[in-house]
């Protein structure tokens, strides 16, 4: 079950991204304007015997057209709206990519363990950060970056291991796909909860993992 937000009026007024009809230029400059994200271009979909091919031209690509498309990704990643808008002008049709270990890492777990967290969060009274949901259906909470490396002993304090669940944090050197960004023909990464003035100031993962580690072990 996808839920689709209904737009905020006045200061909270949702301004990246919109949920559709932007293009994959003008999401990247956003994030890098007026979010202050890293970003990077990925690969790309292209038309290959009427499917939809993955630029690096692996016919077996795990992730075609979001993935990085150079060896050197990490450096190339940039905040800056103008380096971006021109990157992206160069080839319109990149993926957008945006670094982990930076200003946010990210905790990834299945989409039925991430919507039972969301509504048990609403009912601790936690204010989550932004949250994607990927085509493969994983959610992705945004927390502060230094969560690859706390989560391990947090997760033992609540009688879990990483191994006994399906969570996983993208820290540095990761990254995860932006919306719009397209998977293939899987469908694109979308907003479950949009980035907003109101979680402009992401939470630490602590505050999270207690309802996102019982809803995965729920979810098992």
């Amino acid at each position: 079950m996808l839920i689709v937000e209904k737009t905020i009026a006045g200061t909270d007024a949702v301004q990246i991204p919109k949920q559709r009809g932007e293009s994959l230029l003008d999401a990247a400059v956003r994030y890098a304007e007026e979010r202050h994200w890293d970003v990077v271009p990925g690969t790309w979909l292209e038309a290959s015997d009427g499917v939809r091919a993955c630029s690096c031209g692996d016919a077996e690509c795990p992730a075609p057209g979001a993935h990085p498309a150079q060896p050197d990704w990490v450096a190339l990643a940039t905040g800056s709206a103008t380096a971006v808008r021109r990157m992206w002008e160069r080839q319109p049709a990149a993926s957008v990519l945006l670094p982990t270990g930076r200003t946010f890492d990210a905790v990834s777990v299945p989409e039925t363990a991430g919507f039972l967290a969301l509504a048990r969060m609403e009912r601790m009274g936690l204010t989550p950060g932004p949250v994607t949901l990927t085509p493969d259906r994983r959610t992705e909470f945004f927390v502060l970056p230094g969560a690859a490396t706390k989560v391990p002993g947090l997760l033992r304090g609540l009688g879990w291991s990483l191994s006994s669940i399906d969570l996983t944090v993208r820290g540095e050197g990761d990254f995860v796909a932006g919306p719009p960004t397209r998977v293939g023909c899987r469908g694109a990464v979308q907003w479950v909860r949009r980035p907003t003035s109101a979680n402009r100031w992401l939470p630490d993962v602590e505050e999270l993992i207690p309802p996102l580690a019982y809803a995965c072990g729920r979810d098992r």
